[in-house]
C-alpha cells in the first residue's frame, strides 16, 4: 500500500498570506472576547504588527523568484506588488485607526442601529467606533495578497471574494451620512456581485476552450490558458467570450468605464479612510490581477485584445476627465480621477515588454501614496457636521490654514503630472513604453485627458488660495498622530519618487519577470 505524501509546499513563500489571515482570525475572536473597551487598543496595533511581519516575508522572499506553490506563482511581480500592498495598507490602517479627529472615529459603534434614528445620534455623537472595522481590513488584505499571486482563475475568483465582501462591509459603517453609506455600500454590493458572476462564467468558458488541447487536460491554470490559446483546435468564439466576461470582472474592481459607475457613489459614501484604502490598495489588486491575466493567460492572444482593452483606455481616460470637471464634491471628484488615472494605468498594461510592465508597477504604488495622502487632508476638513466636502465650502481654506492647503495644493498638481512629483514620473513611466510599442493612439489621448483633467485640480487650487473665507468655510482639525504620520509617508513618498524615482523603477524593473 503506497503511503499518502504531502505535496512540498513552501511556507516561507506563503508566509504573507498566512499572516495576514491568522491575524484576521485572531481580531475576530479579540471582538469575540474581549470587553469591548480594551479592544482598540489591542485590534489596531495587531494588525500593523500583521502588515509589518507579512512585509518582512515579503522582504525575506525576495530571493525567491519564478516559482509556483500549486495555484500560488511566487514570482517578480507578486512580491513587488504584495510589498506594495502592504505598505499602503499600513499607511491606510494608521488612518482607520485614528480616533482624535473624531471622537469614537469614523466608524459607526454599532452597525445594527436604525440609520437616522435617535440612537444613531447619540453614537455618533459619544460611542466607540466598531472594532470589526479591523479584522474586516486584515481579511481584505490577505485577499488582496492572494488576488496578486493567483496562478489559475478558480483561485482568482476566490480571492476576489475574499477582498471584496470586508470592502461591501466597511463601505457601509460610516458614523455619520449612514443613509448614504449604506446607500453606497448597497450599490457596490450589488454591482460587485454581478461583476463576480460575469467573471466566473467566463472562467467557465475558458475551461470549456481549454478542452482542445488532445491529452493535455482541460483547467483554468494559466499554464493551461496559455497552451490552449497557442495550440486549441477549438473555435475561438469560447475564448474571446469567456477573455471579455473575465476582463469584466477585473475592470470593474479597477474602476474602468464603462464598468465605473460604481465609483464616484461608493467614494462618497464610505467613510473616508477606507475610501483611502480602497482608492489605494484596491486599485493594486485589480491591475496586479490584470497584469497577470493578460501577460501570461492570453499573451498569445495580444492582438485579439490589445485594440479592445484600448478603447476601454480611451474611454475611462474620457469619462474621468470630463466628469471630473463637473463635480461639486471633492470626494467625487478624487472619484472621477482615480477612473482617470485607471485609464492610464491601462495604457501600461497594453505596452508590450518589461518596461510597460515595470511603469504600471511603479505607477500603483506612486499613485496609492498620493491619493491615500489626499483622503487624509480631506478627514480633516470638517465642521459640526463632520468632513466639509463640498467644493464651496473650500473656498479661502489657504487663508485659513496656509499649511494644509499647501500640502494639498501639493497633492492635486502631483495627480495633475507636474513635474518633480510622483505623477509626472508616474506617467512617463506608463507613457514611454506604451511610444515603444507603437500605441501612439493611446499615449495622445493620454496627454489630452490629462490637459483636461487638470482644470478641476487646478479649480481647488484657485478656490482654495484666491478666494475669501466665507462664514460656511469650514476650520482645518488638528490632526492625531495617526494621521498625521500617514499624511506625512504621503507626502514624502510623492515629493521623493517624483524628484529621485530610480530606486523604485529599478525595483520594479528587476521584478518585471511572470513564471510561465
Amino acid at each position: 500500500m503506497n503511503e499518502f505524501e504531502l505535496p512540498p509546499i513552501d511556507y516561507a513563500a506563503l508566509a504573507p498570506i498566512l499572516i495576514m489571515m491568522g491575524a484576521a482570525v485572531v481580531g475576530v475572536l479579540i471582538e469575540a472576547f474581549v470587553p469591548r473597551r480594551l479592544r482598540h487598543p489591542i485590534q489596531l496595533p495587531l494588525a500593523l504588527l500583521a502588515v509589518l511581519a507579512a512585509l518582512t516575508m515579503v522582504v525575506f522572499n525576495a530571493d525567491k523568484r519564478l516559482i509556483t506553490i500549486g495555484v500560488i506563482a511566487i514570482d517578480g511581480p507578486t512580491l513587488f506588488l504584495q510589498g506594495g500592498i502592504l505598505v499602503l495598507s499600513a499607511v491606510a490602517l494608521l488612518m482607520i485607526g485614528e480616533r482624535s479627529i473624531e471622537r469614537g472615529g469614523a466608524f459607526v459603534a454599532q452597525a445594527a442601529i436604525t440609520a437616522d434614528s435617535p440612537d444613531d445620534r447619540r453614537q455618533a455623537q459619544h460611542a466607540s467606533g466598531a472594532g470589526e472595522v479591523y479584522p474586516l481590513v486584515t481579511f481584505a488584505i490577505g485577499g488582496m495578497l492572494i488576488f496578486v499571486s493567483a496562478n489559475d482563475l478558480l483561485t482568482m475568483f476566490i480571492a476576489l471574494e475574499v477582498f471584496s465582501l470586508p470592502l461591501y462591509l466597511l463601505c457601509a459603517l460610516a458614523r455619520r451620512r449612514r443613509i448614504l453609506s449604506q446607500e453606497a455600500a448597497m450599490k457596490y454590493f450589488l454591482l460587485g456581485a454581478y461583476a463576480s458572476a460575469f467573471f466566473l462564467f467566463g472562467l467557465a468558458l475558458l475551461y470549456g476552450f481549454t478542452a482542445g488541447l488532445g491529452d493535455r487536460p482541460a483547467g483554468v491554470d494559466f499554464a493551461t490558458i496559455h497552451a490552449a490559446v497557442a495550440n486549441s483546435t477549438q473555435s475561438p468564439v469560447l475564448l474571446f467570450a469567456g477573455m471579455a466576461l473575465v476582463a469584466i470582472g477585473l475592470l470593474f474592481k479597477a474602476a474602468a468605464a464603462p464598468f465605473h459607475v460604481w465609483t464616484p457613489d461608493v467614494y462618497q459614501g464610505a467613510p473616508t479612510p477606507v475610501t483611502g484604502f480602497m482608492a489605494a490598495c484596491t486599485k493594486v489588486a485589480a491591475f496586479g490581477a490584470l497584469l497577470r491575466v493578460f501577460h501570461v493567460a492570453f499573451e498569445g492572444a495580444r492582438w485579439d485584445f490589445t485594440p479592445v482593452l484600448g478603447v476601454v483606455a480611451v474611454l475611462t481616460m474620457l469619462v474621468g476627465a470630463v466628469f471630473a470637471v463637473t463635480q461639486t464634491d471633492i470626494k467625487r471628484l478624487l472619484a472621477y480621477s482615480s477612473i482617470a488615472n485607471a485609464g492610464y494605468l491601462l495604457v501600461g498594461v497594453l505596452a508590450p515588454g518589461a518596461n510597460g510592465l515595470s511603469g504600471t508597477m511603479f505607477y500603483l504604488v506612486a499613485y496609492g501614496f498620493a491619493v491615500l495622502a489626499a483622503f487624509a487632508v480631506v478627514t480633516l476638513v470638517r465642521d459640526a457636521d463632520g468632513e466639509a466636502t463640498h467644493l464651496s465650502r473650500w473656498a479661502g481654506l489657504g487663508r485659513r490654514s496656509p499649511l494644509y492647503a499647501s500640502v494639498f495644493t501639493f497633492i492635486l498638481l502631483a495627480f495633475a503630472g507636474i513635474p518633480l512629483t510622483s505623477g509626472f514620473t508616474s506617467k512617463f513611466a506608463v507613457f514611454g513604453p506604451a511610444l515603444e510599442g507603437g500605441q501612439v493612439w493611446l499615449v495622445i489621448a493620454g496627454v489630452l485627458t490629462s490637459m483636461v483633467l487638470a482644470f478641476p485640480y487646478l479649480r481647488v487650487v484657485v478656490m482654495m488660495w484666491l478666494s475669501e473665507p466665507g462664514e460656511s468655510t469650514p476650520t482645518v482639525t488638528v490632526p492625531g498622530g495617526l494621521t498625521s504620520a500617514a499624511l506625512v509617508i504621503g507626502v514624502i513618498a510623492t515629493l521623493v519618487l517624483g524628484v529621485a524615482p530610480g530606486p523604485l523603477l529599478d525595483l520594479a524593473s528587476g521584478a518585471a519577470e511572470f513564471v510561465r
